[in-house]
């Protein structure tokens, strides 16, 4: 599952894109959600507090397994409403090879809130 370079973009647009680590201190199932999904609440620290996300993640994880976990997330899109629920923050993963999501983590532990640069 090959995609296209995207186009290039100069520093000022990259920075533009908040993207923050957060702890998930909630995972649950999203019955409502027309692919399958869980509800996310996750814990960005002190400055952005707990924000809400809709992720398409559930063929390689369970909501024990996210819980506690370190996860990026793009902090500062427009709210969408997804079905019943408000997704605040984009939880950020790649393709694996069957187009299954695997998240964005980090290798080390960081204080909550850490901006990507």
């Amino acid at each position: 599952m090959e995609t296209a370079l995207a186009d290039r973009i100069d520093h000022d647009v990259f920075t533009a894109v908040d993207i923050r680590v957060g702890q998930v201190v909630r995972a649950e199932a999203f019955p409502e959600a027309r692919k399958p999904a869980y509800r996310l609440t996750i814990d960005f620290g002190a400055d952005i507090g707990v924000k809400r996300s809709s992720a398409q993640i559930t063929h390689h994880y369970t909501p024990e397994q996210l819980a506690g976990r370190k996860v990026a997330a793009v902090v500062n899109f427009a709210p969408r409403q997804i079905g019943p629920f408000m997704s605040e923050v984009l939880t950020l993963g790649f393709p694996d090879a069957e187009g299954e999501v695997v998240l964005v983590g980090v290798d080390r532990d960081v204080p909550l809130g850490g901006r990507l640069f």
